[in-house]
């Protein structure tokens, strides 16, 4: 590849320097296909990768190579070779050659390669050399025979100054310059935005790619990546803003050259579509000459090149060492720091072991030159690197020079696993790339073709795991597609399942439960909006179709449970409101989704279902209701159903007693008619205890008192209101809640139990009433029963009821002007000093003083 008498034409040298976005790379790659064979040089695996899938879709597999450190796809008839700069195969001889970002020969780290390709690698017929135009100067004095030409960026690029992070455009790339900061801009956007997808310079071409598809295909609108998304790889960029302008280069932590600002800016606008730069976070301002310079793409030139001698000297270590320090000897040039390889192969000279065996085996010399070049993608210390090293020369020099299957597939298995988080599967994935670049060493393993696939597979499979614990981490899936889709009303694609499942883009999004959507558990606001908006979008048509179904229903779709919901074909569509009235209880539709004017009509409907509950279930207060609304109770008995009807249907009897015995028989049989029964210890209808209509009661007052269905209670403090006692069944007897039934069943046991002075609660009755003696001595107290004589040990009680602190009426007065004041008058009892006195028995006047006195 390199000039040489051969008595045709020289080959045609050109350098095609621009910006960014000038179609560079696209233009090699077409110059590249338009001979019949031909080679490109990419800084990037990344980068290589993609050129090389671009050229296997044009030319198909069996001519295209891929060649780089790590991976090697070489097939027998390739006339395409697609490489990294550093692994280039020069002493393959290929119609054309292309060197891409030419001015990376100014690095310190991996310059001196770049200027090699930039003198020594040539096409049989043509050669371009691809890079920015600082390299111009450069060029001109390294290669006066190049053809320089320049090209325009199709696009404007233009300073947009800083935004916060929550407010960056879509189609924005962050770039920042550590993984800590790539991870927390990554989290941060997640949370506010829905995700942002990731790209490294360490990850593999595949997860890479994964990630970028994720981008480029609109799933998320931002991208955060490290200073490796500048070299080249093209993404539909709108935006990039820096998160931060300095950056660690391995020896220490320095601002960002300009041109280095101006290349990565450079990614935002895509051919004719302008683009825009800015700075984020903690970053600040840029200077006014810088975004002058990276506006105009007006850089200082680069005007020496990094050089390491590339005749080095193989007849000795020595010799080696002193050819690698050798100066340059022409102007442009500057010789290099040490590098990796270069401080490695110094630090092995040390050995006494290591100089004995280059000594006597010049192999050995060249061996060990070999495995100095072994890249450091673990990144670890140069002590931990020079000691893989040294094991790789001890093995590949001394007995069967091969490197042992034990050692290899040791190596194998401690990086076979797919556990840990996100740096463990990055971590594991660099020594995966170590491997990888070992086995593409023919002459390294025994059985190298079987380890390259292992470990291509390995790399895979880690690649593939690491993609999805990123996007898991970094990407919340069903929030970035609706906030995607939402934007799109013709392409929504959204769906209500058989079990109520809600989908918007396949994404599950919540249930639809009768009218009520129940969204999936947010873990961010912006879910939440997502969510929100989604539902509302895609579940709105079919809640206002359930409304108007509900609308029409009859009672027989609806049902009231226990706790005040109200179903709707078994589901729960309302809720009776708390605090309203037991006879015109009102209903809550559920939900919020749906024209008003539907859930208007739906929520009457719902009222129309619990009035009808109440006359179904409650018949006897409607009974008295209508009968007090009509008219057709007058006096004590309109009084007394008013207080029943508002005491829900139990009322105690002793405050009553004076009103009750003063109802004539055609007034008890009009209350009794509407199913008031007047009992030994309590006014109440019988209706109103039946199981039904106690939770019907008890339903229509969700998150009212519950009282006990059986058995005694103490009351509670403060005791509840007549209406709560009446929905349970219950009446307050002394410190106790029983039930109105029971204590009618008390009189009953009562009464069979006559004795003389009084009545006699037997141990059956006890035992029938569920009540210990205690309970049932206190009880009876409260109802004023008291014992009639004092009790003995072995004889049982016998109560009598204390008739005189009975409430006797009170007369009632006629008026003066009454027709009736003259009747009264005469039933009027005498007063006491009207009334005849007795007269006094006088004594005999005969009677003697003795007898007298006698």
């Amino acid at each position: 590849m390199s000039d040489r008498s051969t008595g045709l034409a020289p080959s045609r040298l050109t350098a095609v320097l621009g910006p960014t976005n000038t179609g560079k790379t696209h233009l090699a790659v077409e110059r590249m296909l338009g001979h019949g064979s031909g080679m490109i040089g990419l800084p990037l695996r990344l980068l290589a990768r993609e050129i090389y899938d671009r050229l296997v879709k044009l030319r198909g597999k069996a001519a295209v190579a891929l060649i780089t450190g790590e991976e090697k796809i070489t097939p027998p008839r390739a006339a395409y070779f697609v490489c990294t700069v550093e692994a280039m195969p020069l002493g393959r001889e290929v119609d054309f050659v292309a060197i891409d970002e030419i001015q990376l020969c100014a690095d310190p780290e991996r310059g001196h390669i770049f200027t090699h390709r930039l003198l020594h690698a040539r096409g049989k017929f043509e050669t371009m050399l691809l890079g920015a135009s600082t390299m111009a100067p450069l060029v001109r004095r390294l290669l006066p025979d190049a053809e320089i030409v320049g090209r325009e960026r199709f696009s404007n690029l233009s300073y947009a100054g800083s935004k916060k992070l929550t407010r960056l455009p879509r189609r924005t790339a962050v770039v920042a310059f550590s993984t800590d900061a790539v991870y927390a801009i990554a989290e941060l956007i997640r949370r506010q935005r829905g995700g942002a997808a990731v790209v490294m310079g360490s990850l593999s071409p595949r997860t890479r790619n994964a990630q970028v598809a994720l981008y480029q295909s609109g799933e998320v609108d931002f991208l955060v990546a490290t200073d490796a998304i500048g070299m080249g790889l093209n993404m539909d960029v709108d935006h990039v803003a820096f998160a931060g302008l300095r950056k660690f280069d391995g020896r220490r932590t320095r601002w960002l050259h300009p041109q280095e600002v101006g290349q990565i800016a450079g990614r935002a606008g895509r051919y004719t579509r302008d683009g825009t730069f800015g700075v984020t976070g903690d970053c600040e301002e840029m200077d006014e000459d810088l975004v002058q310079a990276v506006e105009e793409h007006a850089f200082q030139p680069i005007l020496a090149a990094e050089w390491r001698n590339a005749r080095l000297d193989f007849g000795s270590l020595q010799g080696l060492l002193r050819s690698l320090s050798e100066p340059p000897n022409r102007t442009g040039l500057t010789l290099s720091q040490e590098a990796l390889d270069e401080r490695t192969l110094r630090k092995l000279a040390a050995h006494e072991d290591v100089v004995a065996r280059c000594k006597t085996d010049r192999s050995a010399l060249l061996k060990l030159w070999d495995v100095c070049q072994t890249p450091d993608f673990r990144k670890t210390t140069d002590d931990d690197h020079q000691r893989m090293v040294r094991t790789l020369f001890d093995d590949l020099t001394t007995g069967r020079k091969r490197l042992p299957e034990d050692w290899i597939n040791g190596q194998f298995k401690a990086l076979d696993r797919t556990d840990g988080e996100i740096d463990s599967l990055a971590a594991r994935l660099s020594g995966v790339r170590t491997l990888s670049y070992i086995a593409n060493r023919p002459d390294w393993l025994a059985n190298p073709v079987h380890w390259q696939g292992r470990t291509r597979e390995l790399e895979d499979k880690i690649s593939d795991t690491l993609h999805e614990k990123l996007m898991a981490r970094f990407i919340d899936r069903r929030t970035s597609v609706l906030m995607k889709q939402l934007g799109e009303r013709e392409t929504l694609l959204a769906g209500v399942a058989q079990d109520g499942e809600v989908s918007v883009e396949g994404q599950v999004v919540g249930r639809l439960t009768g009218v009520t959507f129940i969204p999936e558990k947010a873990s961010t606001p912006l879910e939440e909006r997502a969510l929100r908006n989604a539902a509302q979008r895609a579940v709105g048509p079919e809640v206002a179709r359930r409304l108007g179904l509900l609308a029409a229903e009859p009672d027989e779709a609806f049902a009231l449970t226990p706790d005040g919901a109200i179903l709707w074909r078994g589901e729960a569509a309302g809720a009776v409101r708390s605090g309203g009235d037991l006879m015109s209880p009102r209903a809550r539709l559920l939900g919020e989704l749906g024209p008003a004017p539907a859930r208007e009509r739906a929520e009457r409907r719902l009222d129309a279902f619990l009035a009808a509950e109440v006359d179904r279930h409650l018949a006897p207060l409607r009974k008295l209701q209508a009968a007090l609304a009509g008219g057709e109770l007058k006096g004590v008995p309109r009084g007394v159903a008013h207080r029943l009807l508002e005491a829900g249907g139990v009322l105690d009897k002793r405050p009553l007693d004076p009103e009750l015995k003063a109802l004539s028989q055609a007034e008890r049989r009009a209350l009794k008619s509407l199913g008031v029964r007047i009992g030994a210890f309590s006014l109440y209808a019988p209706g109103v205890l039946k199981p039904e209509a106690i939770a019907c009661a008890r339903a229509l007052d969700p998150g009212g008192w519950r009282g006990p269905l059986v058995g005694l209670a103490p009351l509670p403090s403060p005791p509840p209101s007549p209406r709560a006692l009446a929905a349970s069944g219950l009446r307050v007897a002394g410190k106790h809640l029983v039930q109105v039934e029971t204590l009618e069943k008390l009189d009953a046991l009562l009464r069979a139990e006559q004795r003389p002075g009084g009545v006699v609660l037997t141990p059956a009755a006890l035992e029938a009433l569920g009540w210990t003696p205690a309970e049932a001595s206190s009880l009876l107290r409260s109802l004023d029963y008291t014992p009639a004589v004092r009790a003995k040990p072995d004889a049982p009680i016998i109560w009598k009821r204390r008739g005189a602190q009975r409430l006797e009426p009170k007369p009632v007065k006629a008026r003066p002007d009454s027709p009736f004041a003259a009747l009264a008058k005469l039933t009027e009892p005498p007063p006491p000093s009207a009334r005849r006195k007795k007269p006094r028995r006088r004594k005999p006047a005969s009677a003697s003083p003795e007898k007298a006195a006698s």
